[in-house]
């Protein structure tokens, strides 16, 4: 069975580039575009990797955690943004979160998707 990668982010085009990167590396790979939509997925699709924007038409997709880890405690989450925080700042959860920094470089997927 293909792992699940959940990609939650307002930028389409962003969304499309991972998507079609992640589909590449025989992921199954499900878009959503409001934190609506990402407790919808989650619980539609139960993926074992999140990738969440924290700047959503609908609001911080960051204020999410504390639910999600609660709802999903294995799930590795991918906290994205162009305003870069470290994981102990957001969550005391951060074993299984890790933030990045917009533009997310193929170099580092790469490394980190092998």
């Amino acid at each position: 069975m293909k792992p699940k990668i959940l990609i939650i982010d307002d930028e389409v085009d962003y969304c499309m580039i991972l998507k079609n990167y992640f589909r590449a590396k025989n992921y199954q790979v499900t878009c959503g575009f409001t934190a609506k939509e990402c407790l919808q997925l989650l619980e539609e699709v139960h993926p074992d990797i999140l990738f969440l924007d924290n700047n959503l038409p609908d609001g911080k997709g960051w204020i999410l955690i504390d639910t999600i880890v609660e709802k999903f405690p294995l799930l590795k989450i991918y906290l994205i943004s162009a305003f870069y925080k470290t994981s102990d700042e957001i969550t005391p959860h951060g074993k299984n979160i890790t933030v990045w920094e917009k533009p997310i470089s193929f170099n580092l997927l790469n490394q980190v998707f092998k």
